[in-house]
């Protein structure tokens, strides 16, 4: 079975305590955006949560910044405010995850009780 290509697109921020992500998913719109704040955020963010990495970087495990995180970091928790900080000071990062073939299940995996497949 092939699984499709995929990429990720995420902006990392580097702050004083940890490290923010927030995805973005069309790259072109967020560049405009970076040259006319009038294009709203909702046309290129991926979803309107900011992620901590625990200060692993841009790679880790990915939680949601909790309010006290994000006041402490960026005075706010407001989400518009601490997102727009993100995208405008932080680098963007793009990922690509080439295609992939998996066999199938070559061990047959399936119930065989007394000889009948499928009973139980």
């Amino acid at each position: 079975m092939v699984k499709g290509n995929a990429s990720t697109t995420k902006v990392h921020y580097k702050g004083k305590e940890d490290d923010f992500i927030v995805f973005v998913e069309d790259v072109d719109t967020f560049k405009k955006w970076l040259n006319d704040k009038s294009i709203p955020m909702a046309h290129f963010i991926s979803t309107y949560k900011v992620f901590v990495t625990h200060r692993q970087g841009n790679q880790g495990q990915y939680d949601g910044a909790s309010h006290a995180t994000l006041d402490n970091e960026f005075g706010t928790h407001t989400d518009d405010e601490v997102i727009k900080k993100i995208l405008e000071a932080g680098n963007l990062q793009e990922s690509e995850f080439p295609e992939r073939s998996n066999s199938t299940n070559d061990s047959k995996q399936g119930s065989i009780i007394n000889g009948q497949p499928g009973t139980r």
